[in-house]
């Protein structure tokens, strides 16, 4: 697919991330850069709400250094459902008006240290286009079938052993994210034909023991793939979900924890109820899937 027909020799596109303290992230977004350019020759920067570096201010430094005349750049978040990040924070770190009030702060003056008051403006007098999240892409489906497939090429188990898929997801206090894992889980039920299900990291439910538990009691499940339906790996993927799911001892992880999200992350206590084996593959990445994904969502714009 290619979208340099399409673009103006003067339009560039920031990828919009969130940033990590870990360094698992900022790999996976160099190497979704990478892909991105090489397969569309298009200029194109990461640029991160917080934490990591370029920021999105920075990262339109960057694109005006390298394209000349540059009067179009075409912001892409790439995260998967919307919420706070892609309504409020982003439009308003690419100086935009934010989609709707910022309920942390319906009156918009966010507190000195807070990183929407300490973050750089955006310096651009051309036109900037903000595109939407990914969103319940049918693509989506061919990704995590891949995930589910290299899981079961690492078990120790027979290829009879009754199986069963659990996609998981973070979870949000809006209801975005529930809105879209629910629609990504009923296109995946209708293709699947292993026993199924979804659960919510934390912030709202099922979470992922209760539906564990749910799924095995229903179905006498020998072994179990666990998705982690997130694009790059990170805190979430690496040390939550794991210890959810019993893998790390309790030791290796406190079980609250701030991430500088502005609240606290507190995860479901209800034991995980499955003595069989668990799989747990990688999350998105730079799969070539979610690199034509993004391609596409510029071209229907």
């Amino acid at each position: 697919m290619d979208i340099s027909l399409k673009l103006s020799n003067n339009t560039a596109v920031i990828l919009v991330s969130h940033g990590s303290t870990l360094p698992y992230a900022e790999e996976t977004f160099t190497q979704i850069k990478d892909k991105f350019i090489k397969k569309t020759g298009i200029a194109t920067e990461i640029g991160y709400m917080k934490v990591s570096e370029p920021t999105i201010a920075g990262a339109v430094e960057i694109l005006k250094g390298e394209v000349d005349d540059l009067d179009k750049i075409i912001a892409l978040p790439v995260f998967l459902a919307p919420g706070i990040h892609t309504n409020i924070d982003i439009p308003i770190l690419l100086g935009l008006k934010p989609l709707e009030v910022d309920p942390r702060c319906p009156d918009g003056n966010y507190p000195p240290e807070h990183y929407l008051s300490i973050a750089d403006d955006v310096d651009f007098d051309g036109e900037i286009e903000l595109l939407g999240p990914i969103g319940p892409r049918d693509e989506l489906l061919d990704i995590i079938d891949k995930r589910i497939d290299e899981a079961l090429k690492e078990s120790e188990l027979d290829d009879d052993a009754k199986t069963g898929v659990l996609l998981v997801t973070h979870g949000s206090r809006l209801n975005y994210n529930k809105e879209f894992a629910t629609a990504l889980y009923g296109k995946f039920e209708k293709t699947c034909e292993l026993p199924s299900g979804f659960g919510f990291m934390e912030l709202c439910g099922p979470s992922i023991p209760e539906s564990i538990n749910k799924l095995v009691d229903e179905n006498d499940l020998e072994r179990l793939v666990v998705v982690p339906v997130f694009i790059a790996p990170g805190m979430h993927t690496t040390h939550d979900i794991p210890h959810i799911l019993g893998f790390l001892e309790a030791h290796e992880h406190e079980h609250s924890h701030s991430h500088g999200h502005g609240h606290d992350h507190s995860h479901d206590l209800t034991p995980v109820e499955f003595d069989g084996e668990i799989l747990y593959p990688e999350p998105i990445k730079a799969d070539d899937i979610l690199i034509d994904i993004l391609i596409a969502m510029i071209n229907e714009k």
